[in-house]
């Protein structure tokens, strides 16, 4: 049933036509029978979806509208606003996925039977799943309430019906959440999985700043476990209620209030503490709370709002629990917090502080540092009268976006956590970790900065690396010199008849493919998305658009395990594949031959996936071009998709992004084996710029060691002429 109050913005019908925003500007003014505006303002107007998928459909725009797609546009456009849209949702799901024939029962009649019946049969289950109505974060929605909400509630239902509930409600929060990064600091999936894996197994945990509830989901399942979850958003802590009762069989308590100002679980000690609180906070109740027995360690300064997180964190640990605590790196060295920070070494409670490589979570551009507790036994002695110190960054490279090798960051900080946990004890590995005893850290400062205690490591490896380093740049400096292309001949100037990208496609030449999931970004899951709002429509049913069995795979494999993101940044810089599949992506996976171009930002780029790429993920801001491998080359298609000129023609200008409409490219339609001949050169000018990188990369570590060496004087300076 299609709603005709539900509105969708420009962006939206962009995203149902898989085109940018600019042809939808060009539609409004050239067509006179397009939908007039029924909501928003002048500068951005909204439409009724109902009157523009009937507008699309009729001018050959649209096949269909994907049920995703109608789905979230119904969300978007709710009247009472999207999040009160996703709760109602959510409510249904719980019915689908808990008491299905509650559900067939409720929705099976009427509309008006639907929101008659359901607020009984959710109050009973939201009861059950939540506690007692006082003081939960998710209430049970009166029937009133429900009416504006029914469309939702039946294409949500149908969207469960063909991904699950499960993935349904991770599809719709991630949108969500992706639509309005401004609003939310998220915790990427792949910090939140390391800090659950320090604080260890728990029955009962807490997260006092829940958010979107990244850190609760990812704590390992246990039997009667109990997770809590407190956020100062009332709407954060119900779509984390939900989250977590659909994703995990344990109980779940979410209350949405302040913990600092008003703590809903000030009688629990929890096992395990998980906490990415707001950082640099002046009023969180610094005037109010000076007496509040929760400050053990000190009272917290005003400019001290993490240590009075850390503080709530270690209350509400039974003793000997552990918190975990993401802390941004100027905590630990305020002078203001010298004395609360000299108190947590000398009774024991802080065991680690570890620092995070540059692009770990928001903000990306400093490395954050974790914080792991654990609150002394009353009357025992600190059993290990040391601090461990590390420091994640050497372990990987790191491009600042939130693209990072977790797996290598989790090996390097659980292996130093888990040895000095186990023994008290660390052997100092330079420049990576080192036990510090408390004694030497208790000066006038109380600087826990890791990198300021660490063993320096040996400059680039030592003169044994550099000289590898050295060795290897003088071998790829070798091959580029036998790629350099060989000197150019004057050309004839041909009188090509040129066809599109986007006539190939009608044709079924190629197909053009997008990602068919706003959550497939360059870092991180729902918690942790890139932030741009893609323009292109997630399900690829409109003219031109294949199915392959590729993505039949990618669809198979829901929760994203073992396959990587490539993005718009490794595409531009030659790398290998390095972002992760968010919760809720439906993902298009690249094959060998394929053509892929970013979208967003200018220059000519194109790169074609090879054995290495093949079976990514395509990220977000990427267009793939799958060409038909018996009438089209696909070098000689990147190739001539690099041409500046090219480029200049097809692209367009959105706020300050340059924007590429890729069916706009343009190329000369010639013989197979002509396209091949081109097709060779291009290939070998690709090779050529991949020797040159590798190049640059090499010399700068080579350069960069030998400064470190002379510097810290591991290396003289006769043996370095």
């Amino acid at each position: 049933m299609q709603d005709n109050a539900t509105e969708v913005t420009a962006a939206g019908i962009a995203r149902l036509a898989g085109v940018g925003r600019a042809a939808v500007s060009n539609w409004r003014r050239r067509h006179a029978d397009f939908p007039r505006p029924v909501g928003g303002t002048e500068t951005s107007p909204s439409f009724a979806l109902a009157e523009v998928e009937d507008w699309l459909r009729r001018q050959g725009k649209l096949a269909e509208v994907p049920l995703k797609e109608r789905v979230w546009q119904q969300l978007a456009g709710h009247p009472e606003g999207p999040v009160t849209g996703l709760v109602h949702a959510g409510g249904a799901l719980l019915l689908i996925d808990d008491r299905p024939s509650v559900w067939r029962e409720v929705s099976g009649d009427s509309d008006a039977r639907l929101t008659e019946l359901m607020p009984v049969a959710l109050d009973g289950l939201l009861a059950a799943q939540f506690g007692p109505a006082h003081g939960r974060a998710v209430a049970t929605p009166k029937s009133a309430a429900l009416r504006p909400s029914v469309p939702l509630l039946r294409g949500t239902a149908e969207l469960a019906g063909e991904v699950g509930a499960r993935q349904a409600f991770a599809f719709l929060l991630g949108r969500y959440l992706d639509a309005n990064p401004r609003q939310h600091t998220l915790t990427p999936p792949g910090l939140a999985e390391l800090m659950a894996e320090l604080a260890g197994p728990a029955r009962t945990v807490l997260d006092p700043a829940c958010g979107a509830g990244a850190l609760l989901r990812a704590v390992a399942p246990l039997k009667d476990q109990v997770l809590h979850g407190q956020d100062s958003t009332p709407e954060l802590a119900a779509l984390t209620a939900l989250r977590l009762a659909l994703d995990t069989r344990a109980t779940v308590r979410t209350a949405g209030t302040d913990s600092l100002r008003a703590d809903a679980f000030d009688a629990l000690q929890a096992d395990a503490v998980l906490c990415h609180p707001p950082f640099n906070e002046r009023n969180w109740g610094h005037e109010d709370l000076a007496y509040d027995p929760r400050w053990e360690y000190g009272f917290p300064a005003r400019t001290e709002s993490e240590l009075a997180w850390v503080q709530h964190s270690l209350a509400r640990l039974k003793d000997g629990g552990t918190a975990v605590v993401l802390m941004p790196p100027a905590v630990a060295a305020r002078r203001s917090g010298r004395r609360i920070r000299a108190d947590l070494l000398r009774r024991g409670a802080l065991r680690a502080v570890i620092a995070l490589p540059v692009g770990a979570a928001p903000p990306y551009n400093i490395p954050l540092h974790l914080w792991v507790l654990r609150r002394p036994v009353r009357g025992a002695h600190p059993a290990h009268p040391g601090l461990l110190l590390a420091d994640a960054a050497p372990a990987v490279a790191a491009d600042g976006r939130g693209s990072l090798d977790w797996q290598a960051v989790r090996t390097a900080v659980l292996d130093a956590w888990r040895l000095f946990d186990g023994t008290g004890a660390a052997p100092d590995r330079p420049g990576v970790s080192r036990c510090v005893p408390v004694v030497e850290l208790l000066d006038d400062d109380v600087d826990l900065t890791p990198a300021r205690h660490l063993p320096p490591p040996a400059a680039g490896g030592g003169a044994r690396e550099l000289a590898t380093v050295r060795d290897r740049l003088q071998e790829t400096l070798r091959l580029t010199a036998d790629l350099t292309p060989p000197p150019a001949t004057e050309g004839a100037h041909p009188r090509w008849t040129l066809t599109t990208v986007g006539e190939l496609a009608r044709g079924g030449t190629l197909s053009l493919r997008t990602p068919q999931s706003s959550g497939t970004s360059t870092g991180t899951a729902h918690d942790g998305h890139d932030r741009r709002d893609s323009h292109h429509r997630r399900d690829g049913h409109h003219r031109g658009e294949s199915h392959h069995p590729s993505d039949r795979r990618g669809r198979d494999d829901r929760h994203g395990k073992g396959v990587a993101v490539l993005t718009d940044h490794d595409v531009l810089t030659g790398n290998a594949p390095s972002g992760t599949l968010a919760d809720g992506d439906d993902p298009v996976l690249v094959e060998e031959g394929d053509v892929v171009v970013p979208v967003v930002g200018g220059g000519a780029v194109a790169r074609v996936v090879d054995d290495r790429t093949a079976g990514a993920a395509l990220g977000r801001g990427l267009a793939l071009l799958r060409p038909d491998p018996t009438a089209l080359d696909p070098w000689f298609l990147a190739g001539f998709l690099r041409g500046t000129a090219n480029n200049r023609r097809a692209s367009s200008y959105a706020s300050t992004a340059t924007r590429l409409d890729v069916r706009r490219l343009q190329l000369p339609r010639v013989p197979l084996d002509e396209q091949r001949r081109y097709g060779e050169r291009f290939r070998a000018l690709a090779e050529f710029e991949d020797a040159l990188r590798r190049a640059g990369r090499i010399g700068e570590q080579l350069v960069q060691g030998m400064y470190d060496g002379l510097t810290d004087g591991t290396i003289s300076p006769d043996l370095a002429k």
